[in-house]
């Protein structure tokens, strides 16, 4: 009996000792995550129960269970490194031709393949949720996986739709005497001048005049003339009946008209084949102090041609295009999983796991929502293996190895010495 016992000890330390030194041979594994054998004791059948004085038969290993918890993180230069901060596994593709065969992963390293999309070492496609529209406010269709492809065609242009324009206008400005003519100086207080873009991308320059009104208890009118100035020589007016938007202050200097700070424009045609430009200029938070003229605020939404600059990964999951016009377009949400119990998912290999019927369902979700974790582009969650502690557990487990051996050892002069006196 003690030889079984003995024995059964020594499998289990063999076992430790195995598990031990996989961890310290995955140390710098990405996304590894270490395993420990777990033992229960062992006692034979007996019909009447156990009695106080049996000894127990040894020793089994119950589980080499995996330990989920968090990794360093640690920074990289590739956009495409991307480390989950939190709970959630990336969820794979094994085969691209087949989005059902689902893999899940906590290894981030990630590139681009022949065709253009998002794999890993092993060749296996990161899943995404695809975008309802070419801007993150359009949303993402979660719930139906897709891998991510990079379109390298270039960035397509965005024609000018709104204007964001606040200024200041100095209070103490006097009232031109000249009728307006932006040809001439002395006809107008102050300009400024912004770069918009057609539906193919040119540029365009529209310039703004302010004119002085007269100052009354109640405040005090600007005239706002818009202008096409492509040609310095010959500008276009762009104002709706070739009148200009009159900005209306308060003796506190604030803008009430237009209440909304919105003026819309009439449609300038480009001449060359591009369609009509149609603007809004947006003159919230537009100010009228005794400070000098001054250009608080001057964007536009518009954007030209563009060429594929490079990948970039938010917080979110969401993968951008980007483009040298400034254009950033979504590709996809990256799709995490979650498990209710991640110590029954089934061990692949290549630091992939199955789902099983231990583990639960997978729940899918984004991440930094519900209790899923944030992704950190350019960073890479290494092994969650100590050194320093496995070392001693293969101190511990050594010496479980060498008492059992003493223990046949022992065991085996007791027989032989029982034998001899025969």
């Amino acid at each position: 009996m003690s030889f079984s016992t003995a024995l059964s000890g020594l499998n289990a330390a063999a076992n430790n000792l195995s598990v031990t030194g996989n961890n310290i041979a995955n140390a710098n594994t990405v996304g590894f995550k270490e395993s420990r054998s777990e033992f229960m004791d062992l006692y034979a059948n007996n019909m009447v129960g156990l009695s106080k004085i049996q000894p127990g038969t040894g020793v089994r290993v119950a589980a080499v269970a995996q330990q989920f918890g968090q990794g360093t993180m640690q920074a990289t230069e590739n956009n495409l490194d991307l480390a989950i901060s939190g709970e959630g596994f990336f969820t794979l593709a094994n085969d691209t031709n087949n989005l059902n065969s689902v893999l899940y992963t906590r290894a981030g390293q990630f590139k681009l393949n022949a065709d253009g999309t998002i794999v890993n070492n092993q060749g296996q496609a990161l899943l995404a949720y695809a975008p309802n529209g070419t801007k993150v406010e359009d949303g993402f269709s979660q719930g139906v996986l897709t891998t991510v492809n990079l379109n390298t065609s270039a960035g397509l242009p965005n024609a000018t739709t709104e204007v964001d324009l606040s200024v200041n206008l100095k209070a103490s400005s006097i009232t031109p005497t000249e009728t307006f003519d932006p040809l001439v100086p002395n006809s107008y207080n102050n300009q400024t001048s912004v770069t918009v873009y057609d539906s193919l991308g040119v540029a365009h320059k529209l310039t703004t005049y302010f004119v002085a009104g007269a100052s009354t208890a109640d405040g005090r009118d600007w005239s706002a003339y818009h202008y096409i100035t492509d040609n310095p020589a010959a500008p276009v007016s762009v104002d709706a009946g070739n009148t200009p938007a009159t900005l209306t202050f308060d003796s506190t200097g604030k803008l009430t008209s237009p209440s909304d700070g919105l003026v819309s424009l009439a449609a300038y045609t480009p001449g060359n084949a591009a369609a009509d430009l149609t603007m809004t200029l947006n003159y919230s938070g537009t100010t009228q102090l005794a400070s000098a003229f001054s250009v608080n605020k001057l964007k536009q939404d518009g954007l030209a041609a563009g060429e594929l600059s490079g990948l970039s990964v938010d917080s979110s999951g969401v993968i951008f295009a980007k483009y040298t016009n400034g254009g950033a377009t979504p590709l996809g949400q990256i799709a995490l999983a979650r498990f209710t119990n991640n110590q029954g998912l089934a061990k692949l290999g290549d630091t992939n796991w199955g789902q099983s019927i231990d583990s639960g369902p997978a729940v899918s979700g984004v991440a930094g929502t519900g209790s899923f974790g944030k992704i950190a582009a350019g960073t890479l969650e290494q092994s969650n293996v100590d050194i320093s502690t496995e070392l001693v557990n293969l101190i511990i487990a050594q010496q479980a190895y060498q008492a059992n051996s003493q223990t046949i050892s022992t065991e085996n002069s007791i027989v032989q010495n029982l034998l001899n006196n025969l």
